[in-house]
């Protein structure tokens, strides 16, 4: 078997696993892509990965499946792009097509209502640890948590529009780096 299918299959597989456990959202996956492809296999740092996840999280479409297109195409073309999507959505379009069939049966049932009520508690800590992680690589200088603050109250406050926010944000971190590296002679990029 070619070297580049072999990739293919094994991103496959890799995101087959992350769809049949994601539960509350692509930030679950980018959560367990942390635990795999940056804790145990070393392939990407906290900074790629949150490199990733700022710009499927900036493009249109679903985040994580902007991620998922962009990490496999890093891997392996665009075939690993296409293989890690497919991978991501087979089973939870298996699942959907299960209870969009027999939607009138699981719609009023205790049981189900009752076990994706836990499901949701459960999610929560795994993607709050996973932000907590990102944000200590992110925010390498103090300047760093005022424009993240800066941004969050212009959007929960005043709803500023995502676009501008990371218009914003990308001017003000050019700006950022740039006054460290020159003034500071600081590499805040690496």
């Amino acid at each position: 078997m070619p070297e580049k299918l072999k990739t293919c299959a094994r991103l496959y597989w890799q995101f087959l696993t992350f769809g049949s456990f994601t539960f509350g959202g692509g930030w679950s996956i980018v959560a367990q892509m942390k635990d795999l492809y940056v804790d145990r296999e070393k392939s990407l740092t906290d900074e790629e990965l949150l490199d990733l996840t700022s710009i499927g999280r900036s493009l249109p479409g679903t985040m994580i499946g902007n991620i998922a297109m962009m990490f496999g195409h890093r891997v392996a073309g665009f075939t690993g792009g296409v293989a890690c999507v497919f991978g991501m959505i087979t089973v939870p379009m298996a699942v959907l097509l299960i209870i969009t069939t027999f939607y009138t049966a699981f719609q009023d049932n205790l049981w189900v209502a009752s076990a994706m009520r836990g499901v949701r508690t459960a999610v929560a800590p795994v993607i709050l640890s996973a932000l907590m992680r990102m944000i200590k690589s992110a925010f390498k200088v103090p300047p760093c948590y005022f424009v993240a603050a800066a941004m969050f109250a212009l959007y929960f406050f005043l709803r500023v529009s995502c676009v501008w926010l990371v218009i914003i944000g990308a001017a003000l971190g050019l700006l950022i780096c740039e006054y460290y590296e020159r003034v500071k002679k600081i590499d805040v990029v690496a």
